[in-house]
């Protein structure tokens, strides 16, 4: 099992001892996004909303780095900060898929990193 790493400059560099993803066997794993700009490493956006468009064009970069759309996500996971609106996060994130739409969780959490608003993984099938 050998694994590739992803590090894109198009995405924000991690904030910790993680790779932006990880490709193996085929699949790709893309660690949680939060919205931070990836040329100024600070949030491009206050509200929820901008934070969380900016969150699907980091997870974009990443999957554009690796060959793949969205047409090729099956999984994401959505980390919700307490008290945020979910209609919000999901109006922004049904814009990114067509009609095969990956399986889904959405959880709200006491804290994201950062302090971030909303935070948003994905597993790939290459």
């Amino acid at each position: 099992m050998k694994k590739q790493v992803t590090n894109t400059a198009e995405a924000p560099q991690p904030i910790g001892p993680y790779s932006q993803a990880v490709a193996v066997n085929g699949m790709l794993f893309i660690s949680g996004q939060i919205g931070l700009d990836p040329h100024t490493g600070e949030f491009a956006h206050p509200d929820l909303k901008g934070q969380a468009v900016q969150v699907m064009e980091n997870l974009k970069a990443i999957l554009r780095a690796n060959g793949a759309g969205f047409e090729n996500v099956i999984k994401t996971s959505i980390f919700l900060a307490p008290g945020q609106d979910f209609g919000a996060v999901n109006t922004v994130y049904g814009t990114y898929f067509s009609d095969s739409f990956p399986a889904r969780e959405t959880v709200w959490v006491q804290q994201l990193p950062k302090n971030a608003l909303v935070e948003i993984s994905m597993i790939v099938a290459l």
